[in-house]
């Protein structure tokens, strides 16, 4: 019954859209494997309005959307079974292998090898890739865990700004990273690194559900500490509106982190806050269940949208609702195939770029990819769809 429900979905979105998503997405990530063709040293990051090519950015530590590409890739392989994207993930993965011996720059490490390396290792048929995967993440894990400050409970988001915000900052993205350490924690042979790595997690967690929200659930971007103390200072924002307003993918970032803390441990106080998390966004979504960029825009109709967060929510509700109660689930699929009709449909990008989905934002204060097609929303987009057919 399970297995004709999740069918029965991926036909209601082709019946709505042009062609089936799972094809319609195929078709664009070979658009742009043509253009990535002979490229080693860099990665796409976005389309803008009128283009029809990507624009690419240095494959390094500071480019925090560099794994993405590699994750579009795998999630068409475990899609579509096609050897060509097979032989072009890996190749791209092979790419992110640096990093297991680079300096860590900032916590995005978990971006950069969460969405490559770890979606190779689950979806590479060749062992030998697996294992040299599984031993760069390992390795990642390490030193991910060295921007924990235990004074403070959570993994420092940028080093280079501690200047700037006067103190430990913590981004709401970066509960993204844990999995990367939850993961090392299953995966590893030495308990006592499986130990930590479970204990800075669930630190960063906890820490983050104090200090991060507003009583209704609703997120800062930046909370921002006394490194020695580890006391709280203040919260602000770097990517939203105003240090009072909700900024929606950052909102979406807590969603699909307490989501994915909640499956690896199985505690029930993270389940519970990824339901009022969730059920906060939900009740600020427009019609077509895809949120402007900061919910608190005052130019709200007229303000751009966020793809990209209504992609990560649309995925982590697919999760979610195999956790939580009958009617809460019925809620959250409801909510999660609506986000993703909207987005298979009039959210898609023009014929002529090689992106699957337009009209994401990015760093809106920054005046940068407003109204754009971006990286990691397709990711988002391919995981949610990965998810409807095999969860």
């Amino acid at each position: 019954m399970k297995k004709i429900l999740l069918f029965l979905t991926i036909v209601m979105f082709a019946a709505c859209a042009k062609q089936n998503p799972v094809e319609q997405a195929d078709r664009k990530i070979h658009m742009s494997m043509t253009q990535m063709k002979g490229i080693s040293d860099s990665m796409p990051r976005n389309v803008l309005q009128g283009q029809t090519a990507w624009n690419l950015r240095a494959n390094t530590p500071e480019e925090w959307c560099s794994g993405f590409w590699d994750g579009c890739l795998w999630y068409n392989y475990a899609l579509t079974g096609k050897e060509d994207v097979l032989e072009a993930a890996t190749a791209t993965g092979n790419q992110m292998l640096y990093l297991a011996k680079a300096p860590v720059f900032d916590h995005d490490l978990g971006f950069l090898v969460i969405t490559s390396l770890l979606n190779g290792y689950r979806f590479s048929p060749d062992s030998d890739t697996r294992a040299i995967y599984k031993e760069a993440l390992l390795a990642c894990a390490d030193s991910l865990c060295t921007l924990f400050n235990p004074a403070v409970g959570t993994i420092l988001s940028w080093p280079r700004h501690v200047k700037d915000f006067g103190g430990h900052n913590t981004i709401m993205d970066n509960m993204i990273n844990l999995e990367l350490l939850l993961w090392a924690a299953e995966e590893t042979t030495d308990t006592d690194k499986a130990d930590y790595y479970r204990q800075v997690a669930i630190s960063h967690a906890d820490t983050t559900m104090t200090y991060h929200f507003r009583e209704d659930g609703t997120s800062f971007h930046v909370a921002v500490y006394d490194p020695v103390s580890g006391k709280h200072l203040y919260n602000c924002t770097h990517q939203g509106l105003a240090d009072t307003s909700v900024w929606a993918r950052g909102q979406a970032w807590a969603i699909y982190g307490y989501t994915t803390m909640y499956r690896y441990t199985k505690e029930p106080r993270f389940l519970a806050f990824a339901q009022k998390v969730t059920d906060v966004y939900l009740s600020r979504l427009p019609e077509d269940k895809v949120p402007f960029w900061d919910f608190c825009d005052p130019r709200i109709p007229e303000a751009p949208k966020d793809a990209s967060a209504a992609c990560v929510v649309a995925s982590a509700l697919v999760e979610l609702q195999h956790y939580v109660d009958a009617d809460k689930a019925a809620e959250y699929k409801a909510a999660a195939d609506a986000m993703q009709h909207s987005l298979s449909t009039a959210y898609l990008a023009p014929e002529s770029s090689p992106a699957i989905l337009a009209h994401s934002t990015g760093h809106h204060p920054a005046n940068s990819e407003i109204d754009a097609s971006i990286i990691y929303a397709d990711y988002y987009y391919l995981e949610a769809l990965y998810r409807v057919l095999h969860q």
